[in-house]
């Protein structure tokens, strides 16, 4: 009996051994049992991650400067008035030319002889009333013998001084005093750009363009060039410098096109130092002359391609090329019986002194039409005419 019931004992602690075994296993059993029988698992390895899917390249993010934003919302139209600089309408032709919306104005001694300051101060108020864009009003206030502003007492007290006379009486302190002293003047009278300072080299008397420089060698000239562009900088109002590539000892271009048969070495030596110095103090805008410099091509200046390009590359001007006034007739021997002001654009030019605004701007449209100019190299330039009214706070 005892044998027995020892033998009984002994069974159940070994079924109860077993069905513990059996049930720990089912418990910790591992994650092959759970899976359906055509999936695989490689033993002691990670499940693989689901693939990566490339990313679709987005489109690039382009920010517009203001001058491009401004530039986007232009006609064609507005676009070709932005490139001329033109003669200040008589109040009979007004509304007619205004409709063309020019980029700038530019006023002379009938626009301002006899006048008072108020007269000044309306009449350049009405010209920007009627312009969708602020305009560039600029004058000739050289100083000496080129004065348009000081000439009229009821403007100024006094006509402003040569730039040699403020040299020799008191140096750059003194020019740069000046510069200050007219630009506060202009921009009281609403003129936002001057057409100075005068960049030619040239220390002979008989010299047509002696009276207006400032009568020193290149590096003297280059100094004082830097000196009145820093001085307008600071006043916010446009200096340009003129006359590219250099004047020298040329004939008075309002006659006839003078002819320079200097060699490449006296412009890169003498006349080239003022205009890279204003340049690298950052003067906006530099006019082209009518010469023809007949070591650079056979064009003149304001025609050629070759000097602009050079203005462009090797002396690195980003600014507003402006060419000398397009109407004078002697123009026209050069121009293939095609409009000065289309000439003048394809040369180089980015704004342009004209006369005939309406027969300028009509030619232009027309070159535009037939694909003589890209509307790509339009809106060079207009850009470029837009940042310039920006520099000036002429609009936000």
């Amino acid at each position: 009996m005892n044998t027995l019931k020892r033998a009984a004992i002994g069974l159940f602690c070994l079924l109860l051994l077993v069905g513990s075994i059996i049930l720990a296993v089912w418990i910790v059993r591992p994650q092959w049992l759970q899976l359906k029988p055509d999936e695989k698992v490689e033993a002691d390895h990670e499940p693989k991650p689901e693939p990566i899917k490339p990313v679709e390249p987005s489109e690039p993010v382009i920010v517009k400067t203001r001058a491009e934003e401004l530039l986007s919302e232009m006609s064609l139209e507005e676009k070709i008035g932005q490139i001329f600089f033109i003669r200040c309408p008589l109040d009979k032709e007004l509304e007619s030319v205004m409709e063309l919306q020019p980029g700038g104005v530019i006023l002379f001694g009938r626009d301002l002889n006899g006048k008072t300051s108020q007269e000044v101060i309306d009449k350049n108020a009405l010209l920007q009333s009627m312009s969708k864009l602020p305009l560039l009003i600029g004058v000739d206030e050289e100083g000496g013998i080129v004065n348009r502003v000081s000439w009229n007492p009821a403007l100024v007290p006094t006509p402003f001084p040569s730039p040699q006379a403020l040299y020799n009486e008191g140096g750059l302190a003194e020019v740069s005093q000046d510069a200050i002293t007219k630009s506060s003047y202009l921009l009281a009278l609403g003129i936002n750009v001057n057409l100075a300072p005068v960049a030619d080299v040239t220390d002979n008397p008989e010299d047509y363009m002696y009276p207006r420089t400032v009568g020193l060698d290149g590096e003297g000239t280059a100094a004082y060039v830097a000196a009145v562009v820093d001085a307008m900088n600071e006043m916010q109002i446009g200096s340009c410098l003129k006359h590219f590539p250099g004047y020298g000892s040329n004939i008075d271009t309002h006659e006839d096109i003078a002819v320079d048969e200097r060699a490449k070495e006296v412009f890169y030596n003498q006349d080239f130092i003022p205009f890279k110095a204003g340049i690298d103090h950052q003067a906006p805008a530099i006019l082209v002359a009518h010469n023809i410099v007949t070591c650079f091509d056979e064009l003149p200046a304001s025609l050629s391609p070759t000097i602009h390009e050079l203005l462009r590359n090797e002396l690195n001007f980003q600014g507003v090329i402006m060419s000398d006034d397009l109407s004078m007739q002697a123009i026209r021997k050069f121009t293939d019986e095609q409009e000065p002001s289309v000439v003048g654009f394809l040369a180089g030019n980015d704004l342009l002194i004209i006369t005939d605004f309406k027969a300028g701007a009509a030619a232009m449209k027309q070159a535009v039409d037939e694909g003589m100019v890209s509307e790509e190299r339009l809106n060079e330039s207009v850009l470029r005419i837009l940042n310039w009214k920006l520099s000036l706070n002429l609009m936000d």
